[in-house]
């Protein structure tokens, strides 16, 4: 088997004559070593659509040795519609390894509220080792990314054999990864991504940051408040994550998330008359173990020629529960899939993994995420503590569980050790950060987001979206835009959890 699935390249091209962008900020309490990383003057240039313009950033390579080189940062920013904007909103679409530089490049329109919009400036960028910046995480060609991502082993799920196959696929990806992408690969840990946005501040001519982040971006913002807690403007975190949880807490907490939104998913599909499941909520998680069960020794059939395996349709199944919106598609494939067609599922999984029709995938984002990853935190691979994890996982969800083994092998063979990371992220000092929790969110659990904004933030207010999908700002929910665009235009935070 391939352990647990693995989690979502603009190029700067076509760009028109340089123009006025922000100036940086001068700052005398920056050390001489880091000064012209702060101080830069971008070249801007027209790009992407409307009131879009892109440049490159340069950063320390290593912040602890500041000389030993730079790397290039890709950088994109759409202007406020109105004339004088009220600054600039830095933000992070999720990973690791979300492009922010491609969605302003493309998608800058969907993109908070027309009302936010128009009165900042939005600035998506490439973390070091994403998509257009430097180091560009390289590991597989794409035939062998089909063979990790998509393809399975002949040994019986989960046993010693299985297990030695497994750990033989993840060195030869580590190692791919290492010689694709070279040394530098050892310096694109969050908190590095964390200080490379103080720069980041610095050139759009802030005192402090407006952060937006989504998912993994909660934890790079709460990253940034601990470093620069005085330097914290307006911070919103929405679909949070407990930096303090260890990777294991972690694991089993998307775990239990994905159980619940599988259940959800079950409840609504048991209330229509084409539900491909029928009887009990029990008896439908059953007829899908089955389904599963089989499908480990026979995989089917798909209608561009692939086989859909075990992991693939694992993957498939995961996707849909983001978002209610996709439900049907999943109710779709549940109903081929017991006909013995994984066409559904395996489109499913081609767009969770950003992987086209013609066989290329759309960005480095699955080597991105686990490089990043695999440098902030590790399970413990040795043979008791992946037993004691996987009797966890087997008890927490009768579906996912069985395919949320022996996770520890992903990072085992990982080239660099864990990089250093703050003892808290109290960010004691700053001011009130908001932090957006969806009661129905599989990827980033609720109780993340309250764990963070009453236990682990020093200054922080909850906002609660009784909803279900990943993430709320932007999702649909009025209430949700209200309060973030009244925090980020108004400054105005709400004395008590608005409940959404």
């Amino acid at each position: 088997m391939l352990a647990a699935v693995v989690a979502s390249v603009m190029l700067l091209t076509g760009c028109a004559a340089p123009v006025q962008g922000p100036e940086p900020l001068e700052d005398p309490s920056i050390s001489a070593d880091l000064k012209s990383f702060y101080t830069q003057s971008v070249s801007w240039s027209a790009c992407g659509g409307e009131q879009t313009y892109c440049g490159e950033v340069e950063v320390p390579l290593n912040w602890q040795d500041p000389s030993a080189g730079s790397l290039t940062l890709a950088v994109a920013y759409r202007k406020a519609d109105q004339a004088e904007s009220l600054g600039s909103i830095i933000f992070n679409p999720g990973g690791p390894g979300g492009s922010g530089y491609s969605w302003i490049m493309n998608s800058a329109e969907q993109l908070g509220t027309d009302t936010l919009r128009n009165s900042y400036n939005l600035v998506g960028f490439d973390p070091r080792g994403v998509g257009a910046s430097e180091p560009t995480v390289k590991c597989l060609n794409a035939k062998d990314t089909d063979d990790l991502l998509y393809g399975q082993n002949d040994a019986e799920l989960n046993s010693a054999e299985d297990i030695a196959l497994t750990r033989q696929a993840y060195r030869i990806f580590a190692d791919a990864c290492l010689a694709n992408t070279g040394p530098e690969l050892a310096y694109i840990d969050t908190v590095s991504a964390a200080r490379d946005m103080d720069i980041l501040r610095a050139v759009f001519g802030e005192e402090q940051i407006n952060y937006l982040g989504f998912s993994y971006g909660t934890f790079l913002g709460a990253t940034y408040a601990e470093l620069y807690p005085a330097r914290v403007g307006r911070m919103v975190l929405d679909g949070a994550i407990d930096p303090t949880k260890s990777d294991e807490e972690q694991s089993i907490g998307q775990l239990v998330g994905f159980d619940q939104a599988l259940k959800n998913f079950l409840a609504d599909c048991l209330e229509t008359s084409d539900c491909p499941f029928t009887g009990s909520m029990s008896s439908a998680l059953s007829q899908i173990s089955a389904l599963l069960l089989k499908l480990e020794k026979n995989p089917v059939a798909t209608q561009d020629g692939r086989e859909l395996t075990i992991w693939g349709a694992i993957t498939g199944m995961i996707m849909p529960l983001y978002s209610q919106g996709y439900w049907p598609y999943l109710s779709q494939a549940f109903s081929e899939l017991k006909s013995g067609d994984g066409t559904t599922f395996i489109l499913l999984a081609d767009t969770y993994n950003e992987r086209d029709e013609t066989g290329k995938y759309g960005s480095n984002q699955m080597e991105a995420n686990v490089a990043i990853s695999c440098l902030d935190s590790r399970s413990a691979s040795d043979a008791v503590s992946m037993a004691t994890q996987n009797a966890i996982a087997l008890e927490a969800s009768s579906v996912f569980g069985r395919y949320w083994q022996n996770g520890a092998l992903g990072c085992e063979m990982w080239p660099f050790p864990v990089a250093e990371r703050p003892e808290s992220y109290a960010a004691s000092g700053s001011k009130t950060i908001l932090v957006i929790g969806t009661t129905g969110d599989p990827a980033t659990p609720y109780a993340d987001a309250v764990a963070l904004a009453n236990e682990v933030l020093e200054n922080a207010q909850l906002v609660t979206w009784n909803g279900e999908g990943h993430t709320a700002y932007g999702q649909g929910s009025k209430c949700i835009e209200q309060v973030v665009d009244d925090y980020f235009i108004k400054d105005a935070v709400p004395t008590e959890d608005p409940n959404c």
